[in-house]
């Protein structure tokens, strides 16, 4: 039972203007001043694409994680700061952070 519910329970007949009810986040991720390094490597022979230089909370770099893997359709992983995806989806990437307001910077190639 959350607060609103006990407030409920105290103040039955106590409604919530319109004005004061919070509308939903659709994106909760903490954007950061500098820009995230998108850069490529090959590892094994095989490319990849690692995303660096995010100082906000581990927590929301992994849903980072999580939403691009996603919307790549690839796979991926997240280790210690970094992003590792499979691929060399650089441009893509720097589309997709944009979009999601982040200010993205190509290191290489």
């Amino acid at each position: 039972m959350d607060l609103k519910d006990q407030l409920k329970n105290l103040f039955p007949e106590h409604e919530v203007p319109e004005d004061e009810k919070q509308p939903e986040k659709k994106d909760d991720i903490w954007l950061q001043d500098d820009p995230i390094l998108c850069k490529y490597e090959k590892r094994r022979g095989k490319p990849i694409t690692i995303l660096d230089g995010y100082n906000g909370a581990q927590s929301d770099f992994r849903k980072l994680a999580k939403e691009l893997k996603t919307e790549l359709g690839v796979g991926g992983s997240f280790k210690n700061g970094k992003i590792i995806i499979q691929g060399d989806y650089r441009a893509r990437i720097m589309e997709i952070l944009k979009q999601k307001g982040f200010s993205v910077k190509r290191v290489g190639g």
